[in-house]
């Protein structure tokens, strides 16, 4: 694993200024490229680069996310995801044009030869998206899997994982915080199979209360803001332990919980999803679920270039996730 000492080294920044990036500090000045470069850095460190499997002539293949730039800053995973991508192309000397939600005019214009959409889509993006090219490798959705490629993750089984888990270590009070994302053409809002599936399985195991439920975005602070309001309502009562939909949303509980004098995990144990990789270095060290992001994104890559070759049956391929405890749960 690497240290903050080697982020700080390869981002050109201070040990001092990564570790307070990492842990999310709302204290610290420093503009966004630099938090970027932290990230990615991060991230990279982090990633097994894999050796050359071979030089593919594509021409152009466009990476499109349904993240802003500076939203794919606040939830790493699409971050994870497009590193993967990105790594693959270089691999096999692919040539990659990154556009961000807030750019698809400028992808309109380009002459690309396949196309690997990042994210969650309406039907109206979709049909924008198909009149660019009809190669097109979903990456976190499938949303016409007898037409399009999709590269996607179980999450539900991901949430059963946890409450397993937690379930075994005698937990009967389980919290959720959580968050519902919408396209961005705000067609419609996007179920959450993550809250479904903990609400289904509690449900058969007669352990669900919902007044431990707490539903908001899928941020930082979002997740400090739901925590807080937790803290509020229950006091004493608060469960001991909480499912958080993501490692941001679980960063942001453990800011709340400390600032609260609530320790972790004697008193309460939040596990994430995801393993982001600023999720080893906040305190205490996050458990979380391992979703193997950059993998997806080089499985995009390849199942691209299978269609590039003449495959004409659509693939969906389904990651498996692991769960991984650290000092946040025991």
């Amino acid at each position: 694993m690497a240290t903050i000492k080697d982020i700080a080294k390869k981002a050109g920044v201070s040990i001092a200024t990564v570790s307070r990036v990492l842990n999310y500090d709302t204290t610290l000045s420093v503009s966004d490229e630099t938090k970027k470069r932290i990230f990615e850095v991060a991230e990279e460190l982090d990633y097994k680069k894999k050796a050359v499997v071979r030089k593919t002539e594509i021409g152009k293949i466009a990476l499109f996310q349904w993240y802003t730039e500076k939203e794919e800053l606040e939830d790493l995973y699409y971050m994870s995801i497009r590193l993967g991508v990105e790594n693959r192309c270089r691999h096999h000397g692919i040539q990659v044009i990154k556009y961000f939600q807030d750019s698809f005019e400028e992808l309109k214009g380009e002459d690309i030869h396949g196309l690997i959409a990042i994210g969650k889509f309406s039907s109206r993006q979709i049909s924008d998206l198909a009149s660019v090219t009809e190669n097109i490798v979903f990456v976190d959705y499938s949303p016409d899997e007898d037409q399009y490629d999709s590269v996607v993750v179980d999450m539900e089984r991901a949430t059963m994982k946890i409450l397993d888990y937690l379930l075994e270590k005698g937990h009967k009070e389980i919290g959720y915080i959580g968050g519902r994302e919408a396209y961005k053409d705000q067609a419609t809002v996007i179920e959450d199979s993550r809250e479904l599936a903990f609400k289904r399985y509690l449900t058969g195991k007669g352990l669900l209360d919902e007044k431990f439920m707490y539903i908001g975005g899928f941020s930082v602070d979002q997740g400090c803001t739901l925590m807080k309001q937790a803290i509020e309502d229950h006091g004493d009562r608060l469960p001991t332990a909480f499912f958080a939909g993501n490692d941001p949303i679980a960063i942001g509980a453990l800011r709340a919980l400390l600032e609260a004098g609530i320790s972790v995990p004697e008193r309460v144990n939040i596990i994430g999803i995801n393993d982001i990789s600023v999720s080893k270095y906040v305190f205490p060290a996050l458990s979380t679920v391992k979703v193997y992001t950059e993998q997806m994104g080089e499985t995009a890559v390849d199942t691209l270039l299978e269609r590039n070759e003449g495959r004409t049956i659509a693939k969906k391929i389904t990651f498996p996730t692991k769960l991984i405890i650290r000092n946040s749960s025991f």
